[in-house]
């Protein structure tokens, strides 16, 4: 007989999620501080934060297929916290290339570089994406676009696509560690493939 997950254990579930996503930003405070990066740190910190945005957004896309194949509907409660914290990191992404790589917040040089380097527009893009999604999260938010919500949060998908390629195209040297990303999010998106064909029709 399976046992289904209690909504108690959804709540300390809840809790070591919110840890495995904070506790990265104390490593990364303290490798800043300790010198743990290489000659060049502040590209360490920027693939570091993508990177995170990254597992983030595979582990939100895990939430709903692990729940239907390990008949715990609770687990779909998770969901949100993790899409939240995937778009922290990736704001953090956003914000760690404008004041290390341009060395100041300044968006007209930033609107040039997008035009420059087709892949931030990718990283752009996916970062607007995931805006939208953070501010309709709610539930009330939910209620109030109806049907709409659904298929504004289906645009989670395109983020799927295009992060990866924006962090596969960002990289000077073609290294195994990106490839990986991309085979990840390939996997996740392949999983729905009946979902997409049902678009199709």
């Amino acid at each position: 007989m399976r046992v289904r997950l209690t909504a108690k254990q959804i709540t300390w579930l809840k809790v070591a999620l919110h840890l495995a996503a904070f506790l990265p930003f104390l490593w990364l405070f303290y490798a800043i501080n300790s010198g743990q990066f290489s000659a060049d740190p502040a590209k360490d910190i920027q693939h570091f934060t993508g990177r995170m945005a990254l597992k983030l957004l595979f582990a939100t896309l895990l939430v709903t297929p692990l729940a239907r194949i390990a008949k715990q509907p609770l687990l779909i409660r998770t969901r949100r916290l993790l899409g939240l914290w995937c778009f922290a990191w990736a704001t953090l992404h956003l914000v760690s290339y404008s004041l290390l790589e341009l060395g100041i917040a300044n968006l007209s040089l930033l609107g040039q570089e997008l035009f420059t380097r087709p892949y931030l527009l990718l990283g752009i893009i996916s970062w607007l994406v995931l805006l939208a999604l953070a501010v309709t999260s709610p539930q009330a938010m939910q209620r109030k676009l109806g049907r709409n919500w659904q298929r504004l949060h289906n645009f989670v998908y395109l983020v799927a696509i295009l992060a990866p390629i924006h962090y596969l195209w960002s990289v000077k040297i073609l290294s195994p560690q990106p490839l990986i990303y991309a085979l990840l999010a390939a996997i996740l998106l392949l999983w729905r493939y009946k979902k997409f064909r049902s678009w199709l029709r």
